[in-house]
């Protein structure tokens, strides 16, 4: 296994048949974002190696079949100061409490400020792996795995839906649903390239998600709602709670997408991953982890006009 390197882990790229003559003609066509200036700088650097790891030159000649591996750099990365706590850590697992805003692994131009690298750096624990996923813009509590050769045992867990897991959410109030109520629908991709929808219902196809939400109290135009996911879909919660007509408080993915402009830090998505529970494979014990974290309602409420 190639090393992890201040916190980052190698992205690996396949070698397919073709007509390059040099590793460096293959890189720039494959990555056309990257100029040869910026590869032979990285080459140089040591940061482009093979599967042994070794260093690959720019004039190396190109052999297919193989695998390439590359340290990846975000240039002019902005800092991000929302901070993560670990709630808890043993031999097998760490727990983390992220806050808003901080994705959970590295993409697209997250890399040094994301959850995983942080806590890599933070532990010294280089393959500390995350074991299940929530939005960047959800806060709350996300496991991680400290030892490879546990995590196929904790995925299962997902896998089996042997996992409770409990959400908050704050979102506008309809006196005329009856809570509690469960949202089952079919979840495809959608259009837009950052949304989920329902299909729509057919009786001869079974839904693939499933959601249980409990309203716990109402203030005004707005309440907050307890969910839990019976099903673990992309957007689920934010789907289905936009489908009700109660688009969670700060949502800009849904029901509509908002063009993206920066983070509004006094204006967060209002839903927290609250709690986390399930007995763990390899001690046979009862796990419970909770966050830390509230969600507040808006200073200013806001009007069921101004949803969305």
């Amino acid at each position: 296994m190639l090393p992890v390197r201040d916190g980052v882990g190698p992205s690996r790229v396949a070698l397919p048949a073709g007509g390059w003559a040099c590793m460096l003609d293959f890189l720039v066509e494959r990555f056309a974002a990257i100029c040869a200036a910026e590869w032979c700088a990285r080459m140089a650097a040591g940061d482009v190696v093979d599967s042994e790891g070794r260093r690959v030159a720019p004039e190396q000649p190109y052999v297919p079949h193989g695998r390439l591996y590359y340290y990846r750099t975000v240039a002019n990365e902005a800092p991000n100061a929302a901070q993560a706590c670990v709630l808890f850590e043993d031999e097998l697992l760490v727990v983390a409490d992220k806050p808003h805003f901080l994705p959970v692994t590295p993409s697209g131009n997250y890399l040094q400020e994301t959850l995983l690298v942080r806590l890599r750096r933070k532990l010294g624990v280089d393959a500390l792996t995350p074991l299940h996923r929530i939005d960047r813009e959800t806060a709350g509590v996300v496991l991680f795995a400290k030892q490879p050769a546990t995590c196929a045992g904790y995925h299962a867990l997902f896998v089996r839906r042997e996992v409770a897991k409990t959400y908050q959410a704050i979102a506008p109030c309809d006196a005329s649903l009856r809570f509690p109520l469960t949202r089952a629908s079919t979840l495809v991709t959608s259009d837009q390239f950052m949304q989920m929808r329902e299909a729509p219902a057919d009786a001869s196809r079974e839904p693939n998600s499933r959601t249980e939400i409990e309203l716990l109290e109402t203030r005004g135009a707005q309440a907050r709602y307890r969910l839990r996911p019976l099903s673990g879909r992309r957007h689920q919660l934010r789907v289905h709670m936009a489908a009700l007509g109660l688009p969670i408080l700060g949502d800009r993915i849904y029901p509509r997408l908002l063009p993206q402009g920066g983070d509004k830090i006094d204006n967060p998505l209002r839903l927290l991953a609250e709690s986390i529970a399930f007995r763990d494979p390899f001690t046979g014990e009862h796990r419970s982890f909770a966050s830390r974290q509230q969600l507040h309602f808006p200073a200013v409420p806001l009007e069921p006009s101004s949803r969305g």
